[in-house]
């Protein structure tokens, strides 16, 4: 029997893995890096052991440094979590040496289905559906195209190794496909150490259906239940729920028993996920087996009244699945919003930074699985997910209404969030519907579209904070004029765009004023109220909004709102570092390291190419050239970090001839 367990892992699973082993009464060691050394998993556990620098590659994913850490606290056994050295079958097979219990499949399995060309063979030869692709062993440049033209554009590309959206592009022309194919190699190589590439055609419009399996070593396989996880954004889930609105008893069955089928043939045992899509005509195709815990595994507990943690100890004990597949109960709808420190409004780039405040939403049939809190600091070196909120309701409608009042209740401060699109997404008609996409984000329900552009509301809100003294003396009002006689004016600066708010206290009110904002005169009411927030009742309305005093400004976000930084701007004077050399130059969109550097000084490039590649967050961003120009300077080095805003390159305009 399993009495002392080491957690592979960080963040939120690391949190709900020892939550589980509590319950058990299993003791647990926590391993942390540098960055993690004040992580909430380090300190929730009942032991923690440092294992090396921030560096996931030093630390994580470190199998000696993690063997040796379960050995020298006497565990019993290893419990991977999800990402990191989960589906590393040499790592399961270092625990094994060690006389470790790997709380997850065997090794031989987690090979065969790891790697995606042998699963898709192995689904082939079992009669699984599957989606046209190839799976060869010939890299060569000229036999991908040639089978890129035989499977039919679009086409997706896809790292034989891995997942998680990494060494994944999507391909509609033969021109843009030999460009995808150095991407998605150069990717996969630096993320899974293996640059094999296989090749499948693209569904457009489908939906990503995967199935939860449970399999014991007495032979017995059980699946419970299908996911929807087509909301996504760059190949990453972002909603996810259960049961699917686009599937049916008679197609759960067939597609519940196409999963159970190939976890058989994979030998597999442990908790695993089959992945499918789902066409417009309703046939399924075999995508991957993740020989692991998902990170939506939450919405099955919920629906299925399971702890798949607990399952997952016992079936690593030996011990049988304890039901047979027609014991399988299901109950209500659940959903799965992911939280993370990123800006949708920008690409998604990740917003690394201090939590200031996190309030997290309660009540029936919600349930939080975070692995930070106030004070603690989303940094470069991991994913940017702060967090899982899930929902459950008797029905889809009942739990969509559940989720989108917890998501207005939810206060997450100090740096941006996806909040504001994951309601948007709730609110959307083809989501109500249940019939959004694999392309849903991206076609449908842009960011842009979904939220709204005016800064008006939090500006004001911006202006009432101040106006009801938050900060200290040394901000702009000792500039911008008498506040303290009722009559002020703010220069502000969201985005870049100059703003301007001018107020006059209305006379004998302690709270009202007279606001003129964007050309146009109103009167507004500020209240302040608990926890940070700043009430403003104007034309007939009250809105909350909650505040904080940041460095070079205030920070203003509406309930389950998107984040607003207002910065100080001084009358008159001009935008700090706007010069002939800042024109010119590339700047780093976020802390992170660069793994390549394409460019030299005085070498021409083209609009769109990339010059640098920054890694930051478990995600690589190409910094392209604005237009046609030559390169003058290279600021930074393959191996280096940079903090955000530095310069990189600087390009040189071409000149017209």
């Amino acid at each position: 029997m399993i009495g002392k367990l080491l957690i592979a892992n960080r963040g939120e699973i690391a949190v709900r893995i020892a939550r589980t082993c509590r319950e058990l009464g299993i003791a647990t060691i926590a391993v942390y890096s540098d960055a993690d050394r004040r992580a909430l998993h380090v300190l929730e556990a009942d032991i923690a052991v440092y294992i090396g620098p921030s560096l996931a590659s030093e630390s994580y994913l470190n199998i000696e440094a993690i063997v040796r850490a379960a050995l020298d606290c006497k565990a019993d056994a290893v419990h991977p979590g999800y990402g990191l050295l989960s589906e590393n079958a040499d790592f399961a097979e270092a625990c094994a040496a060690a006389g470790l219990t790997f709380v997850g499949p065997p090794a031989a399995a987690i090979r065969a289905m790891g790697d995606k060309a042998e699963a898709r063979k192995l689904a082939l030869s079992r009669g699984v559906p599957t989606v046209p692709g190839y799976e060869g062993d010939s890299q060569a440049p000229a036999k991908l195209l040639a089978a890129a033209k035989s499977i039919g554009f679009p086409v997706m590309i896809k790292a034989a190794l891995g997942g998680g959206g990494r060494g994944m592009r999507f391909v509609d022309s033969e021109g843009d496909f030999q460009r995808a194919v150095d991407g998605a190699r150069l990717e996969a190589e630096r993320a899974f150490g293996d640059g094999r590439l296989l090749l499948e055609r693209a569904i457009v419009g489908g939906r990503h259906i995967e199935v939860q399996v449970l399999a014991d070593s007495h032979g017995n396989v059980v699946h419970l239940g299908e996911r929807d996880c087509s909301v996504q954004r760059r190949h990453q889930k972002v909603v996810e729920e259960t049961p699917s609105p686009a599937v049916d008893p008679d197609l759960r069955g067939r597609i519940g028993e196409a999963a159970c089928q190939l976890s058989h043939a994979a030998d597999y045992v442990s908790a695993g996920t089959v992945e499918f899509l789902l066409d417009a005509a309703g046939k399924f195709y075999f995508l991957e087996m993740n020989t692991r815990l998902q990170v939506e595994h939450g919405v099955t507990e919920m629906v299925t009244g399971l702890d798949l943690v607990a399952l997952q100890i016992a079936i690593a004990q030996g011990e049988p699945l304890p039901f047979e597949q027609n014991q399988v109960q299901f109950s209500g709808h659940a959903i799965e919003c992911r939280v993370y420190a990123e800006d949708p409004l920008h690409g998604y780039l990740p917003s690394p930074g201090r939590i200031v405040a996190l309030e997290l939403p309660a009540g029936e049939g919600i349930r939080n699985d975070v692995g930070t809190y106030a004070g603690d600091e989303i940094t470069t070196f991991y994913d940017p997910m702060i967090a899982k909120l899930l929902a459950w309701g008797p029905d889809r409608n009942q739990a969509i209404v559940r989720m989108d009042g917890a998501l207005g209740a939810y206060r997450v401060a100090g740096l941006k969030t996806n909040l504001s699109l994951l309601r948007a997404v709730l609110a959307h008609p083809v989501f109500r519907a249940g019939r959004a996409t694999t392309d849903f984000l991206d076609v449908q329900a842009t960011p842009g579209m979904m939220m709204l552009a005016t800064p008006e509301a939090p500006l004001l809100a911006a202006f009432g904070a101040l106006v009801l003294g938050l900060g200290a003396t040394d901000d702009p009002w000792s500039t911008a004029g008498p506040w303290w006689a009722g009559v002020s004016r703010v220069d502000f600066e969201h985005d870049g765009v100059p703003l301007t708010v001018e107020g006059r206290r209305l006379a004998g009110s302690r709270d009202e004023w007279l606001v003129t904002l964007a050309g146009r005169e109103r009167r507004a009411r500020f209240t302040r109220a608990a926890s940070g927030r700043i009430l403003v009742e104007s034309e007939g309305a009250t809105e909350a909004s909650y505040v904080t005093r940041a460095a070079d400004g205030i920070d203003v976000t509406p309930a389950g709102g998107v984040i607003r930084r207002f910065s100080w701007a001084v009358a008159g004077s001009q935008p700090s570092g706007v010069d002939i050399h800042r024109e010119r130059a590339l700047t780093a969109p976020m802390p992170g390291l660069i793994i390549k550097v394409f460019v030299r000084p005085g070498e021409k490039v083209r609009a769109h190419q990339a010059l640098v590649v920054l890694e930051a967050m478990k995600m690589e961003h190409a910094i392209e050239a604005p237009y046609d120009g030559i390169v003058k300077n290279v600021h930074c080095a393959e191996g280096g970090r940079v903090a955000e805003g530095v310069v990189l390159v600087e390009v040189e305009p071409e000149k017209p001839a």
